[in-house]
């Protein structure tokens, strides 16, 4: 209550300090509250079940406590030795996604180590404990005296024999590793691969060099033969891949056209530069022809990624089988390869395992009548094997058939495993 010109009543102050005090009391109430129910809150949400962790990596019984890398390992069959379940590989080992995708190089000689209560391994170089040439192993004996020959050479002895007679002893040979790198899975299966592009968009080879004329008039080509190219230009570029643009890769679920499939002819090498060109064929595994392409050969990389399982669900289909005929009746085995619907775009990656799982069909109930609406039954999808994916594309990829229980067949799903 205010009054101009007369003074204020005297229970102004009093009422104003009531009420602001009513305010102020209100608020903290409202802070009490509010903070009640966010414990409350907090309370019932940390009371609720947790989400269940993934299920602990399951060692095999047999494991190696200590293993000796070999020439001819991968990292999918050392792995094999340890567990069921190679596509989990990194958790054996710790590995972060840096070393994921390049992994510590791994080569024979090295030492692995098994630490079975916390189920991981660990990696020892030449000369720890069980490796060729450590303390308590056996090791080539040198003669006493030995001088140093050659490599690989017998060391003729100083010490005394009879006349005309030389002995001699072994000696212990280094030789570098570098060259032996352990691959991640066998490089003889995936070698015709890598490097080379497999997979090209409709017009990808049209302005690609071209093969115009051949040795002689012949009507094909084959190892050895001259062949005469338009389209190289001043290139440098010495090797070349041989190419025929192949049958188009399409989506089963979509039916959309993803790319076309190249196919690979051989190897030529550039004897004289000009246009036309003169290239010889230095390998052919089909018959070259005029009008084939070519697409520089580069330098090959080799496959470092460690496998792995994808990080998010990534769910494809089987396109087709390579070197099939492009019926759905095809069927494939172990280290056969794969393209699958699912690339770059879709969040693969080389290094990613995926299982297969072979499309379940479609069967009658015997125990209802032929005309039942639900007399046919729909099979689940059954499990059948694990892919590695060494090559990938934006919409496309290729992956290599690791083991399976049946073949694999165009259309089955591959999925994270």
């Amino acid at each position: 209550m205010c009054y101009i010109g007369v003074d204020k009543p005297i229970f102004q102050p009093v009422q104003e300090t009531a009420k602001r005090d009513g305010v102020a009391m209100v608020q903290q109430l409202r802070k009490s509250i509010t903070a009640l129910v966010f414990f409350v809150i907090s309370g019932a949400l940390s009371a609720q079940p947790a989400k269940p962790p993934a299920e602990p990596l399951k060692l095999k019984e047999d494991a190696p406590d200590r293993y000796v890398v070999v020439p001819g390992d991968t990292l999918w069959g050392i792995s094999g030795r340890y567990t069921d379940s190679p596509w989990r590989w990194p958790e054996l080992w710790g590995l972060n996604r840096e070393q994921i995708q390049n992994p510590h190089l791994i080569y024979p000689g090295y030492v692995i180590l098994l630490d079975r209560a916390r189920g991981r391994l660990s990696i020892g170089a030449p000369g720890a404990p069980g490796a060729p040439g450590a303390p308590g192993t056996a090791t080539p004996d040198t003669t006493a005296g030995a001088s140093s020959g050659a490599a690989g050479q017998p060391t003729p002895s100083t010490a005394p024999t009879a006349p005309g007679v030389v002995r001699f002893g072994p000696r212990v040979r280094s030789e570098s590793l570098a060259k032996e790198m352990i691959p991640s899975i066998p490089a003889s299966a995936i070698e015709a691969f890598i490097g080379r592009p497999l997979v090209i968009e409709p017009d990808g080879l049209d302005r690609a060099p071209t093969i115009v004329g051949t040795e002689a008039d012949r009507v094909v080509l084959s190892e050895g033969n001259r062949a005469y190219v338009r389209g190289l230009g001043n290139v440098k570029e010495g090797n070349w891949y041989i190419y025929r643009r192949g049958g188009p890769l399409v989506d089963p679920d979509t039916n959309e056209t993803l790319a076309y499939e190249a196919i690979y002819l051989g190897t030529a090498q550039l004897r004289r530069p000009g246009d036309p060109a003169t290239v010889v064929l230095t390998s052919a595994v089909q018959e070259v022809a005029p009008g084939d392409k070519l697409v520089a050969a580069g330098n090959v990389q080799p496959l470092s990624y460690a496998p792995h399982a994808p990080s998010v669900f990534i769910k494809g289909r089987v396109m087709s089988i390579y070197g099939g005929v492009g019926a759905k009746l095809d069927e494939a085995g172990p280290l056969s390869v794969i393209t699958i619907n699912r690339g770059r775009a879709d969040g693969i990656e080389i290094g990613h395992v995926l299982a297969v799982y072979s499309l379940g069909g479609t069967v009658r109930d015997v125990t209802k009548g032929s005309r039942d609406d639900d007399a046919m039954i729909q099979l689940p999808d059954e499990r059948s094997g694990l892919v590695f994916v060494f090559r990938v594309f934006d919409r496309v990829s290729y992956a290599l058939i690791m083991n399976i229980t049946r073949p694999v067949g165009s259309l089955d799903v591959v999925q994270t495993p």
